[in-house]
């Protein structure tokens, strides 16, 4: 009996060592840092982001120097004056309020933007990782930059070079 379970455990993990899963780890930072049009990218939505911003910054001073203003004055004003500019107030800060949300919101222009020019390059890496999983026999590709939960990586498995060399950006 002792004989058949021996037997049985050399047979299983010999069949494990024979499926044995092979892994892969890469520096998506590291990775773009290394792709020009990732930077070109980054500065467009920097760039957008920056005007985007000042739009709204100039609504939200425009609604301030309003408020000032009605402040300073208030006690001019008749009660249809009054209710006149709190309006033209409130007014403005809804059109800042709006703008935000049209530039900066869960699908404003700025993601928008940002899915239009770092897909392709998402896209880019991720083919050139899956070649490399394929003409390799990974079964797995970790995100070293995002795998918090990695405490050490042999730097043997790590492929980040071998994607940009797939991509075409050597070193």
């Amino acid at each position: 009996m002792k004989r058949i379970s021996v037997l049985l455990c050399t047979l299983v993990a010999a069949i494990m060592v024979g499926h044995a899963q092979k892994f892969a780890l890469v520096d998506m930072e590291y990775i773009l840092k290394n792709i020009p049009a990732f930077e070109s990218a980054s500065q467009q939505l920097e760039q957008s982001a920056k005007k985007w911003q000042k739009e709204i910054d100039a609504l939200n001073e425009e609604a301030n120097v309003l408020y000032k203003n009605y402040q300073a004055e208030m006690v001019f004003l008749s009660d249809e004056q009054k209710k006149e500019r709190e309006r033209e107030i409130l007014a403005k800060e809804t059109e800042a309020k709006e703008l935000k949300r049209t530039y900066f919101g869960s699908n404003g222009e700025l993601f928008k933007k940002r899915e239009s020019l770092m897909r392709p390059i998402q896209e880019e890496v991720y083919n050139a990782v899956k070649d490399l999983c394929e003409s390799k026999g990974y079964q797995l590709v970790l995100d070293r930059a995002s795998g918090t939960n990695i405490i050490f990586a042999n730097p043997a498995i790590d492929i980040s070079d071998e994607v940009l060399i797939k991509m075409g950006y050597a070193k």
